[in-house]
Protein backbone atom coordinates (compact mmCIF):
# COMPACT_ATOMS: atom_id res chain seq x y z
CA UNK A 1 0.00 0.00 0.00
CA UNK A 2 1.31 3.43 -0.91
CA UNK A 3 -0.01 6.77 0.29
CA UNK A 4 0.70 10.15 -1.15
CA UNK A 5 -0.74 13.62 -0.96
CA UNK A 6 -2.16 15.35 -3.98
CA UNK A 7 -2.10 19.12 -3.97
CA UNK A 8 0.23 22.02 -4.43
CA UNK A 9 3.14 21.62 -4.32
CA UNK A 10 3.38 18.07 -5.73
CA UNK A 11 4.98 15.82 -3.12
CA UNK A 12 6.79 12.48 -3.43
CA UNK A 13 4.84 9.40 -2.34
CA UNK A 14 4.69 8.07 1.20
CA UNK A 15 5.17 4.32 0.97
CA UNK A 16 2.61 2.14 2.72
CA UNK A 17 3.44 -1.46 1.65
CA UNK A 18 0.91 -4.27 1.59
CA UNK A 19 1.41 -7.90 0.70
CA UNK A 20 -1.07 -9.91 -1.36
CA UNK A 21 -3.90 -11.58 0.51
CA UNK A 22 -3.54 -15.36 0.93
CA UNK A 23 -6.10 -18.11 0.42
CA UNK A 24 -7.82 -19.70 3.38
CA UNK A 25 -6.82 -23.20 4.53
CA UNK A 26 -9.97 -24.75 3.09
CA UNK A 27 -8.97 -23.58 -0.37
CA UNK A 28 -11.43 -20.70 -0.65
CA UNK A 29 -10.07 -17.70 -2.48
CA UNK A 30 -9.25 -14.58 -0.49
CA UNK A 31 -11.14 -12.60 -3.13
CA UNK A 32 -14.33 -14.26 -1.99
CA UNK A 33 -17.55 -14.28 -3.99
CA UNK A 34 -20.13 -11.81 -2.99
CA UNK A 35 -23.31 -10.18 -4.17
CA UNK A 36 -26.99 -10.29 -3.37
CA UNK A 37 -28.46 -13.74 -2.72
CA UNK A 38 -30.48 -13.63 -5.94
CA UNK A 39 -27.68 -12.22 -8.08
CA UNK A 40 -26.66 -14.28 -11.10
CA UNK A 41 -23.00 -15.04 -11.71
CA UNK A 42 -22.27 -15.49 -15.40
CA UNK A 43 -18.84 -16.99 -14.59
CA UNK A 44 -20.65 -20.14 -13.44
CA UNK A 45 -22.21 -20.72 -16.87
CA UNK A 46 -20.64 -23.57 -18.81
CA UNK A 47 -18.39 -22.28 -21.58
CA UNK A 48 -19.64 -22.80 -25.13
CA UNK A 49 -18.06 -25.34 -27.50
CA UNK A 50 -15.44 -24.06 -29.92
CA UNK A 51 -15.14 -22.41 -32.35
CA UNK A 52 -15.68 -19.20 -30.43
CA UNK A 53 -13.88 -15.89 -30.05
CA UNK A 54 -13.01 -14.18 -26.77
CA UNK A 55 -12.87 -10.41 -26.31
CA UNK A 56 -11.40 -8.33 -23.47
CA UNK A 57 -13.01 -5.09 -22.29
CA UNK A 58 -11.29 -2.32 -20.31
CA UNK A 59 -14.05 -0.43 -18.51
CA UNK A 60 -14.33 2.79 -16.51
CA UNK A 61 -17.38 3.79 -14.50
CA UNK A 62 -18.70 6.17 -11.91
CA UNK A 63 -20.33 3.80 -9.42
CA UNK A 64 -22.41 6.44 -7.64
CA UNK A 65 -25.75 5.40 -9.16
CA UNK A 66 -25.17 1.64 -9.22
CA UNK A 67 -25.43 -1.34 -6.87
CA UNK A 68 -21.93 -2.57 -7.68
CA UNK A 69 -20.68 -4.81 -10.48
CA UNK A 70 -22.40 -8.14 -9.79
CA UNK A 71 -25.34 -8.90 -12.08
CA UNK A 72 -28.80 -7.94 -10.91
CA UNK A 73 -31.56 -6.00 -12.64
CA UNK A 74 -32.95 -3.95 -9.76
CA UNK A 75 -31.32 -1.86 -8.53
CA UNK A 76 -29.18 -1.83 -11.69
CA UNK A 77 -25.56 -2.94 -11.66
CA UNK A 78 -22.63 -2.31 -13.99
CA UNK A 79 -22.56 -5.89 -15.28
CA UNK A 80 -26.27 -5.76 -16.11
CA UNK A 81 -25.89 -2.59 -18.19
CA UNK A 82 -22.74 -3.86 -19.94
CA UNK A 83 -24.57 -7.05 -20.87
CA UNK A 84 -27.57 -5.13 -22.19
CA UNK A 85 -25.24 -3.07 -24.38
CA UNK A 86 -23.46 -6.21 -25.61
CA UNK A 87 -26.79 -7.84 -26.46
CA UNK A 88 -27.73 -4.78 -28.49
CA UNK A 89 -24.35 -4.55 -30.25
CA UNK A 90 -23.83 -8.26 -30.98
CA UNK A 91 -27.47 -9.45 -31.31
CA UNK A 92 -26.60 -12.39 -29.05
CA UNK A 93 -28.42 -13.62 -25.95
CA UNK A 94 -27.00 -13.13 -22.46
CA UNK A 95 -26.40 -16.87 -22.06
CA UNK A 96 -24.21 -16.83 -25.19
CA UNK A 97 -22.01 -13.90 -24.12
CA UNK A 98 -20.62 -15.40 -20.90
CA UNK A 99 -19.54 -11.99 -19.60
CA UNK A 100 -17.14 -12.23 -16.64
CA UNK A 101 -15.71 -9.29 -14.68
CA UNK A 102 -12.36 -9.27 -12.93
CA UNK A 103 -13.54 -7.58 -9.73
CA UNK A 104 -16.96 -7.44 -8.11
CA UNK A 105 -16.84 -3.85 -6.96
CA UNK A 106 -19.40 -2.89 -4.32
CA UNK A 107 -22.23 -0.38 -4.42
CA UNK A 108 -20.93 3.15 -4.93
CA UNK A 109 -17.35 2.06 -5.77
CA UNK A 110 -15.76 3.46 -8.94
CA UNK A 111 -13.42 1.94 -11.51
CA UNK A 112 -10.93 3.22 -14.04
CA UNK A 113 -9.41 -0.15 -14.93
CA UNK A 114 -12.11 -2.81 -14.54
CA UNK A 115 -11.58 -5.71 -16.95
CA UNK A 116 -14.13 -8.15 -18.33
CA UNK A 117 -14.31 -10.70 -21.12
CA UNK A 118 -17.11 -12.04 -23.29
CA UNK A 119 -17.46 -14.61 -26.06
CA UNK A 120 -18.95 -14.53 -29.55
CA UNK A 121 -19.40 -17.37 -32.06
CA UNK A 122 -18.07 -15.07 -34.81
CA UNK A 123 -14.96 -13.01 -35.47
CA UNK A 124 -14.72 -9.28 -36.21
CA UNK A 125 -12.82 -7.63 -39.07
CA UNK A 126 -12.54 -4.45 -36.99
CA UNK A 127 -13.48 -3.62 -33.40
CA UNK A 128 -14.01 0.11 -33.85
CA UNK A 129 -17.66 -0.17 -34.88
CA UNK A 130 -18.69 -2.50 -32.05
CA UNK A 131 -16.69 -0.32 -29.63
CA UNK A 132 -18.60 2.77 -30.73
CA UNK A 133 -21.88 0.86 -30.57
CA UNK A 134 -21.26 -0.25 -26.98
CA UNK A 135 -20.52 3.25 -25.76
CA UNK A 136 -23.50 4.54 -27.69
CA UNK A 137 -25.77 2.11 -25.84
CA UNK A 138 -24.25 2.63 -22.38
CA UNK A 139 -25.13 5.50 -20.01
CA UNK A 140 -22.59 8.31 -19.90
CA UNK A 141 -21.19 7.24 -16.51
CA UNK A 142 -20.04 3.88 -17.91
CA UNK A 143 -17.46 3.75 -20.73
CA UNK A 144 -15.65 0.94 -22.51
CA UNK A 145 -12.14 2.41 -22.78
CA UNK A 146 -10.71 -0.41 -24.91
CA UNK A 147 -11.84 -3.60 -26.58
CA UNK A 148 -9.33 -6.17 -27.80
CA UNK A 149 -9.20 -9.83 -28.85
CA UNK A 150 -8.21 -12.23 -26.08
CA UNK A 151 -6.39 -15.54 -26.15
CA UNK A 152 -8.40 -18.66 -25.25
CA UNK A 153 -6.40 -19.01 -22.01
CA UNK A 154 -7.27 -15.49 -20.87
CA UNK A 155 -9.81 -15.18 -18.05
CA UNK A 156 -10.71 -11.77 -16.65
CA UNK A 157 -10.82 -13.10 -13.09
CA UNK A 158 -8.55 -16.13 -12.94
CA UNK A 159 -5.64 -14.78 -15.02
CA UNK A 160 -5.03 -11.90 -12.60
CA UNK A 161 -1.75 -11.44 -10.76
CA UNK A 162 -2.80 -8.42 -8.71
CA UNK A 163 -5.32 -5.60 -8.44
CA UNK A 164 -4.63 -1.96 -7.61
CA UNK A 165 -7.14 0.18 -5.71
CA UNK A 166 -6.97 3.84 -4.73
CA UNK A 167 -8.83 5.28 -1.77
CA UNK A 168 -9.06 9.07 -1.60
CA UNK A 169 -9.55 11.07 1.59
CA UNK A 170 -10.33 14.78 1.53
CA UNK A 171 -8.58 15.99 4.67
CA UNK A 172 -9.76 19.59 4.84
CA UNK A 173 -12.14 21.59 6.96
CA UNK A 174 -14.62 22.18 4.11
CA UNK A 175 -15.27 19.57 1.44
CA UNK A 176 -14.72 20.62 -2.15
CA UNK A 177 -18.19 19.99 -3.66
CA UNK A 178 -16.58 18.67 -6.84
CA UNK A 179 -14.92 15.93 -4.76
CA UNK A 180 -18.02 14.84 -2.84
CA UNK A 181 -18.72 11.73 -4.97
CA UNK A 182 -15.09 10.57 -5.14
CA UNK A 183 -13.56 11.14 -1.70
CA UNK A 184 -14.23 10.48 1.97
CA UNK A 185 -14.34 13.75 3.89
CA UNK A 186 -12.31 13.65 7.11
CA UNK A 187 -12.35 16.94 9.02
CA UNK A 188 -9.82 15.74 11.62
CA UNK A 189 -6.18 16.61 10.94
CA UNK A 190 -4.49 13.31 10.12
CA UNK A 191 -1.03 12.25 11.26
CA UNK A 192 0.40 10.76 8.06
CA UNK A 193 3.55 9.49 9.75
CA UNK A 194 1.44 7.41 12.15
CA UNK A 195 -0.60 6.06 9.23
CA UNK A 196 2.59 5.07 7.43
CA UNK A 197 3.93 3.32 10.53
CA UNK A 198 0.66 1.42 10.95
CA UNK A 199 0.52 0.40 7.30
CA UNK A 200 3.97 -1.20 7.56
CA UNK A 201 2.38 -3.87 9.78
CA UNK A 202 0.44 -5.09 6.75
CA UNK A 203 3.69 -6.17 5.03
CA UNK A 204 4.05 -9.93 4.63
CA UNK A 205 1.59 -12.79 4.37
CA UNK A 206 -1.37 -12.48 6.71
CA UNK A 207 -4.84 -13.86 7.23
CA UNK A 208 -6.94 -10.74 6.72
CA UNK A 209 -10.10 -12.29 8.18
CA UNK A 210 -10.33 -9.49 10.76
CA UNK A 211 -10.69 -7.02 7.88
CA UNK A 212 -13.30 -8.84 5.86
CA UNK A 213 -17.25 -7.59 5.67
CA UNK A 214 4.36 -3.21 -2.97
CA UNK A 215 7.56 -1.69 -2.79
CA UNK A 216 9.13 -0.32 0.44
CA UNK A 217 10.21 3.33 0.41
CA UNK A 218 12.60 4.76 3.02
CA UNK A 219 12.21 8.41 2.15
CA UNK A 220 11.52 10.83 4.98
CA UNK A 221 7.87 11.75 5.33
CA UNK A 222 7.18 15.19 3.89
CA UNK A 223 4.68 17.65 5.32
CA UNK A 224 1.41 17.53 3.41
CA UNK A 225 0.31 20.82 1.82
CA UNK A 226 -2.82 19.74 -0.05
CA UNK A 227 -6.07 18.39 1.40
CA UNK A 228 -6.35 15.32 -0.85
CA UNK A 229 -4.72 12.13 0.45
CA UNK A 230 -4.60 9.00 -1.70
CA UNK A 231 -3.96 5.49 -0.42
CA UNK A 232 -2.88 2.89 -2.97
CA UNK A 233 -3.41 -0.80 -2.22
CA UNK A 234 -2.16 -3.67 -4.37
CA UNK A 235 -2.81 -7.32 -3.65
CA UNK A 236 -3.49 -10.66 -5.33
CA UNK A 237 -7.01 -10.70 -3.92
CA UNK A 238 -9.21 -8.97 -1.39
CA UNK A 239 -11.87 -10.02 1.07
CA UNK A 240 -15.28 -8.36 1.17
CA UNK A 241 -14.76 -4.67 2.09
CA UNK A 242 -11.18 -5.40 3.18
CA UNK A 243 -9.71 -2.21 1.70
CA UNK A 244 -12.38 0.04 3.21
CA UNK A 245 -11.93 -1.59 6.62
CA UNK A 246 -8.16 -1.19 6.45
CA UNK A 247 -8.49 2.46 5.49
CA UNK A 248 -10.99 2.99 8.31
CA UNK A 249 -8.42 1.72 10.80
CA UNK A 250 -5.65 3.88 9.29
CA UNK A 251 -7.89 6.94 9.56
CA UNK A 252 -8.42 6.29 13.28
CA UNK A 253 -4.65 5.95 13.69
CA UNK A 254 -4.17 9.14 11.69
CA UNK A 255 -6.53 10.92 14.09
CA UNK A 256 -4.23 9.65 16.89
CA UNK A 257 -7.23 7.98 18.53
CA UNK A 258 -5.33 4.66 18.66
CA UNK A 259 -1.63 3.73 18.31
CA UNK A 260 -0.14 2.21 15.14
CA UNK A 261 0.89 -1.02 16.89
CA UNK A 262 -2.77 -2.04 17.25
CA UNK A 263 -2.60 -3.41 13.67
CA UNK A 264 -0.71 -6.67 14.44
CA UNK A 265 -3.07 -7.32 17.36
CA UNK A 266 -6.09 -7.08 15.07
CA UNK A 267 -4.43 -9.18 12.36
CA UNK A 268 -3.55 -11.89 14.87
CA UNK A 269 -7.13 -12.08 16.13
CA UNK A 270 -8.48 -13.09 12.70
CA UNK A 271 -11.78 -11.78 14.04
CA UNK A 272 -13.82 -8.92 12.59
CA UNK A 273 -15.15 -8.15 16.08
CA UNK A 274 -11.65 -7.16 17.20
CA UNK A 275 -11.44 -4.54 14.45
CA UNK A 276 -14.89 -3.24 15.41
CA UNK A 277 -13.50 -2.26 18.84
CA UNK A 278 -11.29 0.34 17.18
CA UNK A 279 -12.71 1.39 13.82
CA UNK A 280 -15.42 0.97 11.24
CA UNK A 281 -15.13 0.92 7.47
CA UNK A 282 -15.06 4.10 5.41
CA UNK A 283 -17.77 4.85 2.80
CA UNK A 284 -17.51 3.52 -0.78
CA UNK A 285 -17.24 6.73 -2.81
CA UNK A 286 -13.53 7.17 -2.06
CA UNK A 287 -12.62 3.77 -3.51
CA UNK A 288 -11.63 3.18 -7.13
CA UNK A 289 -10.37 0.09 -8.95
CA UNK A 290 -7.46 1.59 -10.88
CA UNK A 291 -5.81 -1.31 -12.70
CA UNK A 292 -5.47 -5.08 -12.90
CA UNK A 293 -2.21 -6.86 -13.65
CA UNK A 294 -2.32 -10.09 -15.66
CA UNK A 295 -0.10 -13.01 -16.55
CA UNK A 296 1.93 -11.84 -19.52
CA UNK A 297 1.36 -14.95 -21.66
CA UNK A 298 -2.42 -14.60 -21.23
CA UNK A 299 -2.35 -11.11 -22.76
CA UNK A 300 -0.93 -12.17 -26.14
CA UNK A 301 -3.27 -11.19 -28.97
CA UNK A 302 -4.46 -13.96 -31.31
CA UNK A 303 -3.02 -13.68 -34.80
CA UNK A 304 -6.33 -14.20 -36.61
CA UNK A 305 -8.19 -11.32 -34.92
CA UNK A 306 -8.35 -7.52 -35.39
CA UNK A 307 -6.24 -5.09 -33.40
CA UNK A 308 -7.23 -3.34 -30.19
CA UNK A 309 -9.76 -0.53 -30.44
CA UNK A 310 -9.16 2.51 -28.23
CA UNK A 311 -11.93 4.56 -29.83
CA UNK A 312 -11.75 6.96 -32.72
CA UNK A 313 -12.37 10.62 -33.38
CA UNK A 314 -15.05 11.54 -35.85
CA UNK A 315 -14.35 13.98 -38.65
CA UNK A 316 -16.68 16.28 -40.53
CA UNK A 317 -16.24 16.49 -44.28
CA UNK A 318 -15.95 20.00 -45.63
CA UNK A 319 -19.21 21.34 -46.97
CA UNK A 320 -19.12 23.22 -50.27
CA UNK A 321 -21.25 26.31 -50.02
CA UNK A 322 -23.31 27.20 -53.07
CA UNK A 323 -21.74 29.94 -55.15
CA UNK A 324 -23.98 32.94 -55.61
Amino acid sequence: MRCWAVGSPVLPPISLPLSPAIPFPNGASSSSSRGSPNAEDSSCIIAPPFPSFKWRLLIAYDGTRYAGWQYQRSPPTIQCLIEEALIGATKLERKDLHLVGASRTDKGVHAWGQVAHFITPFNYDSLESVHAALNGLLPVDIRVREISPAAPDFHARFSTLSKVYHYKIYNGAILDPFQRCYTYHCVYKLNYAAMKEAANYFVGKHDFSAFTNAAHNDRVVNPVKGPLVQLEVEGSGFLYRQVRNMVGLLVQIGKEAIPPDVVPKILASQDRRELAKYASGVPPQGLCLVSINYKEDHLKLPSDCPGTSVGRNRSVSKCKLPFY
